[in-house]
């Protein structure tokens, strides 16, 4: 959570096994507006990222996010679909076209594109990310 702007929950996810986001440490980002948990909040990747469903901007287009938002889903389930992306991106639905068009047409330049970022952009995540989970590690020993 960001101290200065309560609205903004910052997360990292690890890339899943066995994708082209292996071994990449992406950071995402929620926006959380007034209306919430009534209307879901705006999610984007912080960490450039070569994927269907992430616009150049970074923001993040999935059904939990908009038509399937139900109130009761948290803020875990959101980072879980978002992680789940990583794994079975939707090209139907796809922020970057050219993404999904590879992803659709040829999967192995897609993949070889994917990891080319994850290999520029996301490895150097890890060390925050061990950080940060040594910190929360930490805190849970010491309730």
């Amino acid at each position: 959570v960001n101290d200065a702007n309560l609205t903004e929950i910052q997360a990292w996810i690890r890339g899943p096994d066995s994708t082209p986001y292996e071994e990449g440490y992406f950071k995402v980002k929620l926006n959380i507006d007034e209306g919430f948990p009534n209307t879901p909040p705006k999610g984007y990747f912080i960490t450039k990222i070569f994927h269907p469903n992430v616009s150049s901007a970074g923001e993040i287009c999935v059904n939990t996010l908009k038509k399937d938002w139900k109130s009761e889903l948290g803020i875990e389930h959101i980072l879980l679909t978002i992680k789940c992306l990583l794994i079975v991106p939707n090209p139907e639905s796809a922020l970057n076209e050219e993404a999904g068009r590879l992803l659709l047409e040829q999967y192995e330049d897609y993949a070889k594109r994917a990891r080319l970022y994850t290999s520029i952009h996301a490895k150097s995540g890890k060390t925050e990310f061990w950080n940060l989970s040594r910190e929360e590690s930490q805190d849970q020993e010491n309730d």
